[in-house]
Order: structure tokens, then sequence, then C-alpha cells
């Protein structure tokens, strides 16, 4: 049976003066999110208004005494409240390295922070306390002690390397960033500390674990609310009804293609219909201005274009549709089929915030002169482009939408609007942002796999196809089962428990050393490959992974004939050394791929 249904924003959930701590009993999985969801939390904080909505929890309150402790057990939401938790650390330890700099509001404000944490009543009472798995509790107290919040005695070996430290470091590191290109990196932390504390959660707290049970698998099985897309619709529908009565069918169908041409993924629905108006908002600004579209204003923008022209708005966004199905391989033309490569590649470094831009090249095409091999020269840029920001952050994805919204608004004031002219000038504006070649040499050179194993995957797979020749091309992007067929192959193991023969051979039988060799560098470029038989061969031994071979006696380790592998061929033992010899060539190879110029 519920309980109470409640809105409610984090300064309340995380009220100083109450007696409510949340535990994530030890059945729960532990912590799993990573960057991704750190940085997009952050963005739709700082993006959105304030009283963003961040979802719901589900708690079960046995509790029978209000005047003690209230522990609630988080059955549904841990991920969101550990990781707003850690934002809060990450918050406090930047305002207490400015605690001299803050007035006496913004030192009630330090105050606060650290009681949203640990218990008004009790500084070894924290308020919420993370489950057992993988040392997430221990981390977390960890982090705790590290910024004076309350005592924990030691850090668990190698917390740094897991997702709370991490997590915690991400924020820390955001805020100190956000805060600098602000001008003012204290009145930015409180005013976005403000945004956190007015962002809603939706608390449902139940009797017990079964009707926590039903209640979890009501809402995830009962479907979802009317969406935005749903709302736009609806409206489009209903005001086309009335404006052009006699073709209420025609135009339900059109919308229908509309979507067709967009697939069912609404987050893919939703991110068009910003990129439409983001990629158009020169032309569309005197029906409706907002500086930049987003999920919160979405709705806004698109009522007041319907209430404009819906019948125009339906034809222009149907075309802009299906060339947008174009960029998401889900339609083929073969006038633009040498499109297909790049724009996949482009989709598999994560560069889908370049379709905004993309879009307005592919509806102007003709106007702007741009040929095939103009928008074949843009694509390739745009993936160089997104291997380098990816793996070094620069610029913020935040910033991401206004680049190409600037880089759009520029080429509308151009004179000559020439193919070569905006190809140049789509180059000279990325490579504006782009980080530094020492920059991302450096993150090149790093545990480059433990900062983004997706770029890592994508780097490995094109170093690994320029050695191909057609008749050893094999697609290192198969997918059987929605898993692929080739992933990333560790050589010396990443596992926690280090095979003896491995112990053997990069540290001389010395484990502790072993342990330090693999914190170090199993994670650098140099000790990674591309194998179709990544399970056959995890922890096997350096000798057993090169001579692998199938049933049918082909072979399926080091030997499989990939350029990638040939340093690994011939080679007896893998080494500290042989690491860092193969990370340097690796790396040389990937800046030259990956050049702006």
């Amino acid at each position: 049976m519920i309980k109470s249904v409640n809105s409610y924003p984090i300064s309340q959930l995380f009220d100083i003066d109450s007696n409510v701590v949340y535990h994530v009993p030890k059945y729960q999985r532990e912590y799993t999110w990573t960057k991704r969801e750190w940085e997009n939390l952050f963005d739709d904080l700082l993006e959105n208004d304030p009283g963003y909505y961040l979802g719901s929890i589900i708690c079960i309150n046995q509790s029978g005494d209000a005047l003690s402790v209230q522990e609630l057990e988080l059955v549904d939401g841990q991920q969101r409240l550990t990781t707003i938790s850690l934002l809060f650390a990450a918050t406090y330890q930047m305002l207490k390295e400015h605690e001299a700099e803050l007035d006496e509001e913004q030192k009630v404000e330090l105050f606060n922070l650290k009681r949203k944490l640990v218990l008004k009543s009790d500084n070894n009472v924290i308020r919420l306390r993370p489950q057992v798995q993988n040392n997430n509790e221990q981390d977390f107290r960890a982090v705790l002690s590290d910024v004076g919040i309350t005592h924990f005695d030691t850090t668990p070996p190698y917390a740094g390397n897991r997702k709370i430290f991490r997590a915690f470091r991400y924020f820390f590191r955001r805020l100190e960033f956000e805060g600098n290109a602000s001008g003012n990196i204290i009145q930015f932390v409180m005013e976005f500390l403000s945004r956190v504390n007015k962002a809603v959660l939706v608390k449902i707290e139940v009797a017990n674990h079964a009707d926590a049970y039903v209640l979890f698998e009501s809402l995830n099985n009962r479907g979802v609310p009317l969406s935005v897309i749903d709302l736009i619709k609806n409206k489009l529908l209903a005001k086309l009804e009335l404006t052009d009565p006699g073709n209420t069918d025609r135009h339900f169908k059109q919308w229908n293609t509309l979507l067709e041409y967009l697939g069912d993924n609404y987050s893919i629905q939703e991110r068009f219909f910003r990129h439409y108006y983001n990629a158009f908002r020169k032309e569309l600004k005197d029906v409706y201005q907002v500086p930049v579209a987003t999920r919160s204003n979405l709705i806004h923008i698109y009522e007041k274009l319907l209430d404009a022209d819906p019948v125009s708005f339906l034809e222009n966004i149907t075309e802009a549709g299906h060339l947008y199905s174009i960029l998401l391989s889900r339609t083929q033309e073969e006038r633009l089929s040498e499109l297909e490569r790049p724009l996949l590649d482009l989709e598999r470094i994560q560069g889908t915030p370049a379709y905004l831009l993309l879009l307005y090249f592919m509806v102007k095409r003709d106007q702007l002169q741009l040929d095939v091999d103009h928008l074949l020269e843009i694509i390739q840029s745009l993936v160089r482009f997104f291997v380098r920001r990816n793996l070094t952050d620069t610029p913020p994805t935040r910033d991401l939408t206004r680049l190409f919204m600037t880089i759009i608004e520029i080429i509308d004031g151009l004179e000559e609007l020439t193919g070569d002219n905006i190809v140049d000038c789509v180059r000279k504006e990325l490579m504006k942002v782009s980080a530094s070649d020492q920059v991302f040499r450096e993150k090149l050179e790093g545990p480059i796999y433990d900062e983004n194993a997706g770029v890592t995957r994508f780097i490995l797979c094109t170093l690994a196809e320029q050695g191909m020749t057609r008749e050893t091309k094999v697609d290192l992007w198969e997918v059987k089962k929605n898993q692929f067929v080739w992933t990333i192959e560790h050589i010396f193991p990443q596992g926690e428990r280090i095979p003896p023969a491995w112990v053997d051979m990069i540290a001389n039988g010395d484990e502790m050393k072993a342990k330090d060799h693999q914190q170090t560098h199993v994670h650098k470029l140099g000790n990674l490959t591309i194998s179709g038989y990544n399970s056959a061969l995890g922890n096997k031994s350096f000798e057993e992974k090169r001579e692998r071979k199938d049933k049918q006696g082909r072979h399926v380790g080091y030997k499989n004939g990939l350029k990638l592998n040939e340093d690994l061929v011939n080679c007896s033992e893998w080494t500290i050394q042989q690491i860092d010899i193969r990370t340097k060539k690796l790396v040389d190879q990937a800046m030259d791929l990956f050049k702006l110029m």
C-alpha cells in the first residue's frame, strides 16, 4: 500500500533539520552511473529552469518513532541520490577552498551543505548510506572524510579508480571549470547550488517490500505519460482540423510519415525537434524567438510555430525529417551514398550534436552550393573533432549546440556562399574551440580506456582498418545479439585477481608490483587491441592469447591478421616497457589520423 506520494525540492529531501536517512539495501546493484550520466545531470540542472524535474524515488518507510532517526530503505532511485550527494560533497569542497572569500550568508550555505550529508544531531550518521558492493559505502565515507565532513579511518585501496571517487572528481572539476569561465567562481557555485536545491524529485513511500515491488513493476510497465512530441502532434492536428478541415486524414498521414523518418526512439524524435528550431532559428525568430531550443521550452516554441502557419510548418518539417533520416542512416539515397560510412563514423563517435549543423546543410545544400564532396569533407572534419572532443571534454558538452548554431550564423553572413568557403569555415571554427594537440596527446597517452571506452574502441577500430585490404577486410562493428562481435581486449588483464603467469611476466613474481603496474598501465592504448574472441582469451597467459585457435584451426588470438596486432605476433613476453613503446607508436598514428588541419 502506498503511504504517500509527494513532490519535493532536493533541499527538502536533504532537510538539514530532519533526522531522515536513506539506506540502499545490499540486494540493490552497485553504483553504476558513469561520466555520461554525471554530465547529463549537471547540464540539465545548469540549462533548465529552476524546479527541473529529476524523476522519482521509491522508499520503504518502516519507522514507528517519529522522534528517532527515520531510516528509509531506498528501493528505486539510489543512482540519483548517490550522485546528488557526491555533487553536494564536491560543492562543499569547492566552497571550503574559498572559505576566506565567503560572506556570512555564503558561510551559512557551506554549513548547510555539511548538514545535507550528515545529520545535524550526529556527525557520524551520514544522510545517505550506499550499499556495500564494490566498496560503495566505504568509498562514499572516504569522500566525505577527505573533504572534512566526517571522519573515516582509512581510504580503501584503489578507491580513486572506482566510480564514487571519479564522480566526485568530475563534479569538482566541472564546478571549477564553469566557475572560472563565468569570471566569479563563488557566485557561479552559489547560483548552481540554488538550482540543485530547487530541482524536484517525486518521493513515493510504501509500507513493505511487496508493495514496493508491485509499484515498481507498475511504474515500469504501465507506460509513460504524454510526451512533448505527443503534445505537439495533438496541437498540430487540432489546429489543422480548424484551418484545413477537408484534409485531416492527409495531415495525419503526413505526421506519421515524419515519425517514420525519425523512428520510434523518443529521444531521437525530441532531439530532431530541438535541432530543427536551432538550425533555422534565424528564419523562425519572427514567429517565436528564444536563444536556444531545450527540452524544457520545446512545447512553447512549437505551440507558437503551429499557431502561425500549421500547414507550411508540417510541409517544411516533414521534408527536414526526411533529410534527418539520411543522417540517421534510416534512408539511403544513391546520390548521397558516399556519405553513408562517414555518417556511421559520426554516430559511432557520439557526434550526433552535429546533426543540427548537418540538417542545415542538407536543407540548404543547393543554395549553399554544397556538393557531395563538400559534405563528405565536413562530416570527416566533424568525426575528427568529436574524437578529440569526447576524449578531452573540450569544448564542454553544454557548448556544442551553441557552437553549431554560431557556425550557421557565420555562414548566413558570408558574402560568397560557395561550398569551398563553407568547408573552410567549418574547419576553422572547429579548430578554434578544439583541444590543442598537446592536450589531445596527453589524453591518448593516459588511461584512455578508463577515460572513455567508446572513444577508445573507435580509435582502435580506425587504426585496425588502416591496415586492411579488400582481401583482409572484416567488419569490426558487426553486432550479434545486441553485442559487438569484435571487442576491446586488454593484453595485460584488467581483472582484480592477476593470474600467476602474468604476475611472473609483468613483475617477476611480485604481486604488489604487478598490482601497481596494472593501476598505471592496464588501460593505456598500448595494452589494448581488438579481438573477436575476447571471452575466449580473458585471463590466459600472453602466449596462449597469441597462439589461440578456434576449432577449425583458424587463428583467433593475436595472430588473427589485424595489422593492429603486428607488434604482438612475434613477442615472447609482454612487459611494461613494451606497453610504453606500443602506446607511443599508436598515439603517433592517432595524432596523424585525427588532426584537424
